[in-house]
Order: C-alpha cells, then sequence, then structure tokens
C-alpha cells in the first residue's frame, strides 16, 4: 500500500509532462511563423519580379 501512496504523490511524471507540453506549443508556434513567413516571403518575390519585368507596373 505504501509503494502506490508514493507512486501517486510522485510528482516527477508530472514535470515531464508540462515539459512535453511547452514543447508542443513552442513547436506550433515556430511551425505557423515559418508558414506565414514564407508565404510572406513568396509574395515579395513575386512583386518584385513584377517590378523587374514591368518598372511601371503600380506596385513599384
Amino acid at each position: 500500500m505504501n509503494i502506490l501512496r508514493d507512486f501517486i504523490r510522485e510528482e516527477e511524471g508530472a514535470a515531464a509532462a508540462e515539459y512535453a507540453l511547452i514543447l508542443a506549443i513552442i513547436g506550433s508556434a515556430i511551425a505557423v511563423a515559418a508558414v506565414l513567413l514564407g508565404t510572406n516571403i513568396g509574395v515579395a518575390i513575386t512583386d518584385a519580379a513584377t517590378c523587374v519585368a514591368n518598372p511601371s507596373a503600380a506596385n513599384c
């Protein structure tokens, strides 16, 4: 019975689960930022290519 009680009171497993949750949140934030940044870079490159091809375009 003491072994079960000690197992329930042990908090080391909770700390590992909390670290895993924090890593998942940070990883998700990095993935979202990478997707948004990649999209914005693609748009900027397309705009630059348009300006090089047609300097009198509206956004140049």
